[in-house]
């Protein structure tokens, strides 16, 4: 196993997972869509109210990976649930089983606050993420889809 220390991640971390999350987008073929600055990522993790709680993985004292995950809830099983936000594992530091230790120490988390599920989205062209997410107990759902209303349709719905 790597050589990984996994914490929560802290105000000064903010720089390192920012600069992950446009590699991300990157990678997805989404930077068109990446609106969000240090700033902003800044106050919904260590705001007066924040949005997201952040994990992070470091080697050798320099930022690797990063994850950024919320509750949501159950209501069949009447149970708050943890929802996997973003999982990113930097490009040289891949195959070392940096995603696999932060997976766990999610799944750790979701253990610990008694939630009745862990979940999260892949794209679906993503066959090594969705490969490797099935290597590690997880049921990719083959019958939901993601519903998504944002911008102006978003504006328009909230007038409805």
């Amino acid at each position: 196993m790597s050589n990984l220390t996994i914490r929560p991640a802290r105000p000064d971390d903010v720089t390192a997972i920012m600069a992950m999350i446009r590699e991300l987008a990157v990678f997805e073929k989404l930077e068109h869509l990446v609106v969000a600055d240090e700033a902003m990522l800044h106050e919904e993790l260590f705001g007066v109210k924040p949005g997201v709680e952040g994990i992070v993985g470091e080697a050798a004292g320099e930022v690797v990976s990063y994850a950024l995950f919320f509750h949501n809830f159950s209501t069949f099983l009447c149970k708050k649930g943890l929802y996997l936000e973003d999982l990113y594992v930097k490009q040289d530091r891949r195959g070392g089983g940096h995603g696999k230790q932060m997976l766990a120490a999610l799944a750790k988390i979701a253990v610990e606050r008694q939630c009745g599920r862990f979940e999260w989205s892949v794209l679906d062209w993503n066959v090594n993420a969705i490969k490797f997410y099935e290597q590690m107990g997880a049921d990719v759902l083959p019958d939901w889809r993601v519903c998504r209303v944002t911008g102006p349709a978003l504006q328009a719905l909230a007038r409805a």
